[in-house]
């Protein structure tokens, strides 16, 4: 595997040149290959979430327990997000980017686009419930899969030692899982091949020129968000390294820069917390529901983003119209799922529904959205990772020493099965936890 990730890096190189020296065969005919690879990703997601999620709750004896996660979990993912929400306020009225801007009628198409798109509050609720039980794990939503596993988990644990078969039966089930995404990864590098030279050669240089100030801006405060907040919680809480823990998850970072998709990073994230010593009940629920919930990076692109767009139409926000915005973005950016242009469409829904008037100016920023949705998905990443690390350590649930052998190198990570063979298994249903951990 140590060659596959030099073989991404090396892809992503190639892409790059490509894109710049055939921009048009590469927007036309390699484009394809990124979204293959990102689709082949995708179709894991649903199963893993749903094995990881009742085994870990399955295997607990107390359904207290798992409600004191999710319910500890909400309320950190709700302060980080008006956090990373209000730092891009600040970053944005300091800046004051778009003026002097332009619009484009082509962009205003895909905007007006984009803006219907976007769903309300009562059809986002509405939309986390499946049409079927065995529909959540197909529809590729991480909501209702994220629902169905809840229900199943509750379901086994009611179940007692009756149930003790059907949690190996999902043990043995997410085993052939893994397998099948460590095969999957081995198409790496033509995905991040072919989503670099499409992208580049779709954009080049000039809405970087154009529009450097909002991406440089937006890319300065996403990397002052993830190291000096995230690192600063997680140093003061955990006492663990940010720098120890990013270096960890090196390769999932490289591969979300190449597919500019947090979630094609979601898989190998819920082993990996496992594998550092989170336990299964604090990944299974945490790191799903903050794919959902803790988009720190889309908050900041929100807000910047809503700024820019009012600027650069001469029609700026006041500090009272600024708070009401932070506000609705609060909500707004809880249905923006971890999937390349999501961003866009919830920025174009949410003007739609709060300031119509502003909704062309979302076409200002289409040009570049690809670019920093690569930063939205890297810091939506982190604050999940920090985030699944803060809980374990907060509900005692995070074996510190596993973690610091890990962290340390002296433990690598399984990356053929990226599973532990060598932890306790999980309990019956109905059975203490068998592996303590320590806070």
């Amino acid at each position: 595997m140590h060659y596959l990730y030099l073989a991404v890096v090396g892809a992503v190189v190639l892409g790059i040149v490509v894109g710049f020296a055939f921009p048009d065969f590469s927007s036309e005919h390699l484009k394809p290959l990124g979204e293959g690879f990102v689709k082949l990703i995708k179709m894991m997601i649903s199963p893993i979430i749903f094995c990881t999620i009742v085994l870990g709750i399955g295997s607990v004896a107390k359904a207290a327990k798992v409600g004191k996660v999710g319910a500890l979990a909400l309320t950190y993912f709700l302060i980080m997000s008006t956090v990373a929400l209000a730092i891009g306020l600040v970053v944005g009225n300091v800046l004051h980017p778009g003026e002097g801007m332009r619009l484009d009628p082509d962009a205003v198409a895909k905007a007006q686009q984009s803006a219907q798109g976007g769903e309300s509050t009562e059809e986002f609720l509405l939309g986390i419930i499946p049409e079927t039980l065995v529909s959540a794990l197909t529809s590729g939503s991480v909501l209702q899969t994220l629902l169905i596993a809840l229900l199943a988990g509750f379901a086994l644990q009611r179940l007692g030692p009756a149930g003790a078969p059907i949690l190996r039966g999902i043990e043995h089930f997410q085993r052939l899982v893994f397998r099948i995404l460590a095969m999957i990864m081995w198409a790496a590098p033509v995905g991040a091949f072919g989503a670099i030279a499409a992208v580049v050669g779709d954009t080049g240089w000039a809405a970087l020129k154009s529009l450097a100030v909002i991406m440089l801006g937006f890319y300065a405060t996403c990397i002052v968000f993830v190291f000096v907040v995230l690192g600063a919680v997680l140093w003061f809480v955990a006492r663990i390294n940010l720098w120890q823990l990013l270096r960890y998850l090196a390769r999932e970072f490289l591969l979300i820069l190449s597919t500019s998709s947090s979630e094609s990073a979601l898989p190998r994230l819920i082993a990996k917390m496992e594998h550092m010593g989170v336990s299964k009940p604090v990944v299974g629920i945490t790191v799903p529901t903050g794919y959902s919930f803790n988009l720190d990076g889309t908050a900041i692109y929100l807000t910047m983003a809503t700024l820019f767009i009012a600027a650069a139409q001469g029609s700026p926000l006041g500090v009272g119209e600024q708070i009401a915005l932070l506000l609705f973005m609060i909500i707004a950016s809880k249905g923006a799922a971890g999937v390349t242009g999501a961003g866009l469409a919830t920025l174009a829904g949410g003007l739609q529904t709060h300031r119509p008037e502003l909704v062309d100016g979302v076409g200002f920023i289409v040009g570049i959205d690809r670019f920093m949705s690569e930063a939205r998905a890297l810091t939506n990443f982190a604050g999940n990772a920090v985030a699944t690390v803060l809980i374990g350590h907060w509900t005692g649930e995070l074996d510190r020493q596993q973690a610091r052998r890990v962290l340390t190198g002296q433990d690598p990570f399984d990356e053929q099965t990226m599973l532990d063979d060598h932890h306790t298994e999980p309990a019956a249903a109905g059975e203490p936890e068998r592996e303590k951990v320590t806070a």
